[in-house]
């Protein structure tokens, strides 16, 4: 009986170490030593396959100010006035909108070096075929005095003349005389730029001091000046084209249109 209940007890014990050792064996193998971190540029690769989005951080990088392109050289053009015809510039009466005189010389115009008058001995044209006075010719001949025989008459009311440059040009300054003799004003003057002959394509309206549209090319808001021997200079601002047009609409004195110089200034389009 004895012998019996110890080798109960013998078993029990071999069956609990049995169990213990299974246990202990089982938490060794499942214990298994920690990885290393993976490196950022694997983490990077398995975030790009998983969809993520790496967010960079940029770098500090110094702004270097932006440089501006420096503008073309300008120079004084060389303008030869003709001779004074009178002295002083009397102020016509009873016209709207007339400018002051400035009572003293004009100050020298700026243009690109390179700029030059365009329009001396180019073709011209007239709306008036058959002046009165002189040939069209006249117009940019290069002689700018108010003598007899140096100016172009024109019929009455609107008439125009128009100069082909032959090319197209930046044009800077349109210089005009139209009669310096007298002090006149002369109306409804405009002058427009455009790079075809019947003034259609890329026209550009750079003078215009009829007030009232009674020329029909619209209201202008320059004024109207006296004629004195330093003409009429007219800054174009670089306007691009190859014909010139010039309108007006008779004078203080009279009806007729007269013109005596027409100079263009610029230079070839780049």
């Amino acid at each position: 009986m004895v012998r019996k209940g110890f080798g109960l007890i013998v078993k029990i014990l071999v069956s609990v170490l049995l169990v213990l050792s299974l246990c202990f064996i089982s938490s060794c193998k499942k214990s298994t030593p920690e990885s290393p971190p993976e490196s950022p540029e694997r983490q990077a690769t398995d975030d790009t396959k998983s969809g993520a989005v790496e967010t960079k951080i940029p770098a500090t990088v110094e702004q270097t100010p932006a440089v501006e392109k420096p503008g073309p050289e300008l120079v004084p053009i060389n303008i030869e006035l003709p001779k004074p015809m009178f002295v002083g510039t009397p102020q016509p009466a009873r016209v709207p909108n007339l400018q002051k005189p400035l009572g003293k010389p004009r100050p020298p115009f700026l243009a690109p070096v390179g700029t030059k008058n365009l329009a001396l001995e180019k073709p011209i044209t007239a709306s008036d075929e058959e002046p009165i006075i002189g040939e069209i010719e006249y117009i940019t001949d290069g002689d700018k005095e108010a003598a007899d025989g140096s100016y172009v008459e024109l019929g009455p009311f609107m008439q125009h003349i128009a100069i082909d440059l032959e090319a197209k040009y930046e044009i800077y300054a349109i210089l005009v005389w139209h009669y310096h003799k007298q002090a006149r004003v002369y109306v409804d003057v405009v002058v427009q730029v455009a790079d075809d002959p019947d003034f259609i394509t890329n026209v550009k309206t750079v003078f215009n001091n009829d007030i009232d549209n009674s020329a029909g090319l619209g209201v202008g808001k320059d004024m109207h000046y006296v004629e004195t021997n330093e003409g009429r200079l007219i800054d174009t601002k670089g306007v691009q084209g190859r014909y010139v047009r010039l309108y007006s609409n008779g004078n203080t004195e009279n009806d007729l249109n007269h013109y005596i110089e027409v100079e263009v200034y610029g230079k070839p389009v780049e």
